[in-house]
């Protein structure tokens, strides 16, 4: 979100929230994310590499002196009312991120009163950028202020999670949430989903941009087969662990057993396997690469991860795969492959700046003319995490 995007998105919330309420509010700011590498590692308690991006959600907050929450949406234009006690998930669905967050706080023991809260944002919806992450962590962070909760930065992350979890009824990791309140200017987050621990690893390359292409398809395949890859990596870990019994996870896997105890039983789950596997290196590599300012090898490690994920754990779809293709082609792109569950959204690429302009006319013309789809096209830049907003 560049600085005049930024402030007339924060000048539309403050004053759609003055127009409805009464007193001056918080303002807070949480953003989308981006993950370099390391796709379907989450749940396998591998490692990740996200980072937080500029574009946010916006959100006011203001206390108010009964139970009542009243809720609205830039966006969508519309109004929301629940209270405290009443705690029931909306038809609008975008009240229940709002609302989700609250029930986790309350579920902690924590005192919470009414609230007025108006929000928008810029994050493209749909697009596998985790707007909906960044409104929850944007309503923990904001309640935490509001109310003086002294709830830790872990904490907002898990809070928001747990609610998309809990009360939106999405079984996400906690990568979209803690990337969102995380995040560093100009550094990727590299995420122990074991347990937590993170380390910054620099990206500071003013000759690259980040360039997102939105398929603009989302194929009906996504939930199931997200959840039938999870069963088949499960599944590998218990055919492993009937010979090595402290294997507890893919994490800590080595492509020696599955070739040896998962491949001559179930060749598809050696497949998925395999993949989570050389992901897991493939990352720890990247990140090697990237503390050495070596981005051309980093991008040929992204590239090899899209292969690996259409090939092995077979969640891409012809769209992306034509975009990535298109990318391979084209010598001012480093790397690219698509982002996020599969099946649809986006290919994230890495661009010379100098030729970012060039590159977008030809992926996206080219793009058109295969599939009869215009491609969205959205350039990234790596940003802070949740934060106040100054109201001056």
């Amino acid at each position: 979100m560049d600085m005049t995007t930024a402030t007339s998105l924060r000048d539309s919330v403050y004053e759609k929230y003055n127009e409805l309420f009464d007193g001056t509010p918080i303002l807070v700011r949480s953003p989308g994310r981006v993950n370099l590498i390391g796709e379907h590692t989450d749940y396998n308690n591998g490692l990740v590499l996200p980072a937080a991006i500029d574009k946010n959600i916006i959100l006011a907050i203001g206390k108010r002196e009964d139970n009542a929450i009243q809720l609205y949406s830039l966006d969508q234009q519309q109004s929301h009312t629940a209270t405290l006690d009443t705690l029931a998930r909306s038809p609008l669905l975008w009240p229940d991120y709002i609302l989700g967050v609250v029930q986790q706080l309350i579920k902690r023991s924590h005192t919470l009163g009414g609230f007025n809260l108006a929000f928008g944002g810029d994050i493209p919806q749909g697009a596998g950028l985790s707007s909906s992450a960044a409104l929850e962590c944007a309503t923990a962070f904001a309640l935490n202020e509001l109310f003086q909760l002294d709830i830790q930065p872990l904490d907002i992350a898990l809070v928001a999670q747990a609610a998309e979890n809990e009360f939106v009824g999405v079984k996400c990791g906690l990568m979209d949430q803690f990337a969102s309140v995380f995040g560093k200017e100009q550094r990727l987050i590299k995420l122990d989903c074991a347990d937590f621990t993170h380390e910054y690893i620099p990206f500071n390359n003013p000759d690259l941009r980040i360039v997102l292409f939105d398929t603009q398809v989302k194929h009906s395949l996504a939930s199931s087969a997200y959840n039938e890859r999870r069963e088949q990596c499960e599944y590998g870990v218990t055919l492993i662990q009937k010979h090595c019994p402290d294997v507890k996870s893919l994490r800590d896997a080595t492509l020696a057993q599955l070739e040896q105890y998962v491949k001559p039983i179930d060749e598809v789950v050696y497949n998925r396997c395999h993949y989570v596997v050389s992901e897991i290196q493939r990352l720890r590599d990247g990140c090697e690469d990237l503390k050495k300012d070596d981005f051309e090898t980093f991008g040929k490690r992204m590239f090899e991860t899209h292969d690996g994920l259409q090939h092995r754990y077979e969640v891409s779809c012809g769209e992306l795969d034509i975009l990535v293709d298109l990318a391979r082609g084209n010598d001012a792109v480093l790397g690219a492959r698509m982002m996020g569950g599969g099946f649809g959204g986006c290919t994230i690429n890495l661009v010379k700046a100098s030729s970012v302009q060039e590159v977008v006319s030809e992926i996206a013309e080219a793009y058109a003319k295969k599939t009869g789809r215009e491609a969205q096209v959205y350039v990234a830049k790596i940003s802070d995490g949740t934060s106040l907003i100054n109201n001056d």
